[in-house]
């Protein structure tokens, strides 16, 4: 087998130079998170730049709504006051008609006197005739009060000569004139009020019908605001899952690059440990933490690496070996020397190599990369068999170590850190 690397006396240097490289963990990149595509991306920004523009546009019918209840609300308040002066000047109107009707009624009764009077005096002269004197119109009387009405009739008929009854017939016609002109002005005044009391009351519908247009435009303002925060958290959302996706993208770069570079220099550590192996016998086995080489009872190290997992109970299961956590290629080597039993996939490790020692132990190496063996073939301690790989149910790449004692391939698991320990082999970290 020419493109096997050394043999059992190799091992114990490669163990070795895991404690130049470090025991670290296992490179696992964690699952892709969601990458949001260019489409959904300017699907969102146009959703968003449309509502954008919805709100400005509501915003503007807004601001117009408000700026016409303003003017109805102002126009109201003019026409109430409006109302307001024609109800009194109304209420004048109504007293000075009032006042007419008043002064025409005692007009009317002063005529009404009048006229009794002259026509008792001049029945009397008529009567009397040109017998009837000053002297006897006096005499006649019938008591004082009468006598001094008689005088004074007598003295105003004298003195002024001009036709009592026509007079007074003129002031009532003046005084009824002014009374129609009263109750004129009251009409004409009246219907200013109905007037102003109806713009007063269309002023008030204006107002009421704005302020109903204005929670209208407000209404809808506030749903396409909603509309546009909603736009905005879809766009920051796929921005933000896209920003993830590239912030995974340079992590996972990151990673293979650092495993690449620790694979490199697992190499290297392993070329200059196998030139010194050749030279120096090999130290005592050891994994975990310390490094190893060959241990005695025909049993060495399976790999260079880090114990990450060891025998025992999991989530109501068994795991049944020991993780050793490495970079992938690294080498995997035959703890014993024995027959290949079986190599190629396997169910749950993806890829696993199974050999049988010459004690009749089987040992196990799962979720390797590259396996170099076959079934049936013969293979010693410390000979590469395979590389560590991440195949399978795996979390990062690594090697399950098994050992069943019974002989069984895939019964009778048990825990390998003290069957090694007992064979010379250290597996540190359990």
């Amino acid at each position: 087998m020419s493109q096997r690397p050394l043999r059992a006396t190799l091992v114990a240097a490669l163990a070795a130079s895991t404690v130049l490289l470090g025991a670290g963990p296992a490179f696992a990149v964690p699952a892709a998170p969601g990458n949001p595509s260019d489409g959904e991306l300017t699907a969102a920004q146009a959703a968003q730049d449309a509502a954008a523009a919805e709100v400005g546009r509501i915003a503007g019918l807004v601001a117009g709504a408000q700026a016409q209840l303003e003017q109805a609300s102002v126009q109201a308040e003019s026409a109430g006051i409006a109302y307001e002066a024609a109800q009194e000047a109304l209420g004048i109107a109504q007293a000075a008609a009032d006042q007419t009707a008043t002064a025409l009624a005692v007009a009317t009764d002063q005529v009404t006197a009048s006229q009794a009077r002259i026509s008792a005096f001049s029945r009397d002269t008529y009567m009397n005739g040109a017998t009837l004197t000053t002297a006897v119109v006096l005499l006649d009387a019938r008591g004082p009060g009468e006598l001094v009405e008689r005088a004074a009739m007598l003295e105003w008929v004298a003195d002024n000569q001009v036709d009592v009854l026509g007079e007074l017939e003129v002031a009532q016609v003046a005084q009824a004139n002014a009374d129609s002109a009263a109750r004129q002005a009251l009409d004409q005044q009246a219907a200013a009020e109905q007037a102003a009391a109806d713009a007063k009351s269309a002023a008030d519908s204006q107002v009421a019908a704005q302020q109903a247009a204005v929670a209208q435009v407000s209404a809808e303002k506030t749903s396409y605001e909603a509309q546009l925060q909603a736009a905005q958290i879809q766009l920051l959302s796929l921005q933000g899952a896209r920003n993830a996706y590239q912030a995974w993208l340079d992590q996972k770069a990151a990673e293979e690059a650092a495993a690449a570079r620790a694979q490199q220099q697992a190499a290297a550590a392993a070329a200059a440990a196998a030139a010194a192996a050749r030279q120096a016998p090999p130290p005592p086995t050891s994994v975990g933490g310390d490094g190893g080489g060959g241990g005695g009872g025909g049993y060495v190290l399976p790999a260079a690496g880090r114990t990450s997992s060891c025998f025992g109970s999991r989530w109501g299961t068994t795991h049944n070996g020991v993780d050793i956590a490495a970079p992938i290629g690294t080498p995997v080597y035959a703890a014993t020397s024995g027959t290949v039993q079986r190599a190629g996939a396997a169910t749950g490790f993806g890829q696993a190599v199974y050999v049988r020692g010459d004690d009749g132990a089987v040992t196990v190496y799962g979720h390797v990369s590259r396996y170099y063996v076959r079934a049936g073939e013969r293979v010693s301690a410390g000979e590469q068999i395979a590389d560590v790989g991440n195949e399978g149910q795996s979390t990062g790449p690594h090697l399950h170590f098994e050992v069943h004692p019974n002989g069984a391939m895939y019964s009778g698991a048990v825990d390998p850190v003290p069957w090694m320990s007992a064979r010379g082999v250290s597996i540190r970290g359990c």
